[in-house]
């Protein structure tokens, strides 16, 4: 191994490794390597920049890793789909473009935990202004010179309007900002979509500085072992394209692969579980028992409707208006392919014992599966919904010392009384809303579940049937100083080793309200800080809307 080449290694040029290598490499004397195991994002890829085509990557070899977990007992045993990201860019290059930070008492929730007081929202805020180039204005709450251009959504379609009409009539508010001061309510999203293209982590982040002398990025390297002399990692081996192995030695590995990859790469390297690990036949470098353990996701089903009023966006998915669509992208940025459809929506609370919103809601003005299958016949809407606080636990586990063998994955979905609870709301919440008068003109009747699922067992028969992951996997590496911890928070090094560190989703201690790349940006912003050593951003102690 060639010693001393790098400062820093990354390993995984997703979402986190982006803005990692763009801190981190701003000083010229850090020589950083970014290691990729998927392709590049190439500016031709229309699947990766036209934001209407985020169906097509999902499920393809070529941009999806294409995981599976392992039959989950309460979802009739049935394998559920996980798609992410095998391109630059991670899975912000083939996601939903949905920005949504969580709501401010997550980070309250992060901080009551041991060890972890400076992740609060008033230390975890200036990180997220840092990040953000907010279009409706920066203010207390929203930065306007950032890297990430944020566009919000228009939300001006006459079904997203009955729908903010509708959440009012069944007594929800509606919220000027729900990355602002008030998440609980509905409105317009903010969005990583600018001038009709997908903004993802690589083209904020990794392109602009793609010119840094310092900076080597290298695609389709696939990590095979973390190098460790005693309990100091000291490199990785990586395979290429080729097929050629390739030692690498550097100062500081930070792993970047996300809520499955970095506690896979760590139980191959010898940390984690010893016990299972040494089943396994592999050498235990760190007993680290909580390595892939506290596994947190999104369950979502979506509840379709028909519409009586030719007005959904159904029609944009005929095969003869396609080339049309297409034209209108391509020359001018515009067009049905010029949005993500994810526009609005809103948080809201499924009973009145919880203290903040606890289900998140995406409106969409047509009727469809996330991946782009089983389109609705004619027109339709419909809301995508689930609790998002399940108090499910699930794992990651390697299932032998091949670096290519994908990991055990259980999540361990409906599983609590909880759960199952918070679901059975949920779907009647979403169908209290969708029926309101303000929708009587378009309600054609309810297509997803539909009225045969009534009873508390048929709402949780049918989320067991029919329930697919709102792809947020998360918390298998969590920060904090208890005895399941596998980081330290001040140095997002692992407990009991140096030379190696986890930034990642992999890294929370508990999943967030929403989607997870605006939390897992911050988060990768503020570790910036604290791997090179820098005083963090002051806290800036903001009142933020609480519930009575």
């Amino acid at each position: 191994m060639n010693s001393g080449k790098y400062d820093f290694i990354i390993v995984g040029g997703g979402s986190a490794g982006c803005v990692l290598a763009n801190r981190l490499s701003e000083d010229q004397e850090n020589r950083v390597l970014v290691l990729e195991a998927g392709r590049p994002d190439s500016w031709w890829d229309l699947f990766v920049h036209m934001p209407a085509a985020l169906t097509y990557p999902i499920g393809s070899k070529f941009y999806d890793w294409k995981y599976e977990s392992d039959p989950e007992p309460n979802m009739q045993d049935r394998r559920i789909y996980h798609a992410r990201g095998k391109i630059l860019g991670g899975s912000s290059s083939i996601n939903g473009m949905i920005f949504q930070r969580g709501n401010p008492l997550d980070y309250e929730r992060w901080a009551a935990d041991a060890g972890m007081q400076d992740w609060d929202y008033a230390h975890c805020l200036p990180y997220f202004k840092k990040m953000e180039n907010c279009l409706a204005g920066g203010d207390a709450f929203r930065g306007d010179n950032g890297p990430l251009i944020l566009e919000r959504g228009p939300a001006t379609h006459p079904l997203f309007q009955a729908f903010f009409k509708a959440v009012q009539e069944a007594g929800y508010p509606l919220s000027e900002d729900v990355n602002g001061f008030r998440q609980e309510g509905f409105g317009p999203f903010d969005r990583n979509v600018h001038k009709g293209r997908r903004l993802s982590a690589s083209y904020a982040y990794l392109h602009p500085i793609a010119g840094r002398g310092n900076l080597t990025v290298q695609t389709r390297a696939t990590i095979t072992k973390i190098c460790f002399d005693g309990t100091r990692a000291t490199g990785v081996q990586y395979v290429d394209r080729r097929g050629q192995v390739h030692d690498v030695c550097g100062g500081e590995t930070i792993l970047c692969t996300g809520a499955f990859g970095s506690p896979q790469l760590l139980q191959l390297a010898g940390v984690g579980h010893a016990a299972a690990l040494s089943e396994l036949g592999i050498d235990v470098v760190a007993d680290v028992p909580g390595v892939g353990e506290n596994m947190q996701d999104h369950l979502e089903v979506y509840v379709q409707y028909k519409c009586k009023k030719p007005v959904s966006m159904n029609p944009a998915l005929k095969w003869w208006r396609k080339p049309w669509i297409g034209c209108q992208w391509l020359f001018a940025r515009t067009g049905p392919a010029a949005t993500n459809h994810f526009e609005g929506g809103g948080f809201a609370r499924s009973n009145n014992q919880v203290k903040y919103p606890n289900l998140m809601f995406h409106f969409l003005p047509l009727a469809i599966r996330y991946d782009g299958s089983a389109p609705a016949a004619g027109h339709g809407y419909q809301v995508h919904i689930g609790p998002m606080y399940s108090d499910s636990r699930g794992h990651v586990k390697i299932k032998s010392k091949d670096p290519m063998a994908k990991p055990s994955l259980v999540f361990n979905y409906l599983s609590t009384p909880t759960d199952r609870k918070e679901w059975v709301e949920a779907i009647r919440t979403a169908r209290k809303i969708l029926n309101q008068p303000a929708m009587a003109e378009f309600n054609d009747g309810e297509s997803s579940p539909g009225p045969g699922v009534e009873t508390d067992e048929q709402i949780l028969n049918w989320v067991a049937r029919d329930g697919e992951t709102a792809l947020h996997p998360s918390c298998t590496c969590k920060m904090g100083t208890t005895p399941d911890a596998v980081l330290d928070p001040n140095t997002m090094r692992v407990h009991g080793l140096t030379g190696i560190r986890v930034v990642d989703a992999a890294s929370m201690p508990y999943v967030t309200n929403g989607n997870i790349y605006a939390p897992v940006m911050m988060l990768a912003e503020k570790a910036a800080d604290l791997i090179l050593g820098k005083t963090p951003l002051a806290p800036e102690a903001v009142e933020f809307y609480r519930s009575d």
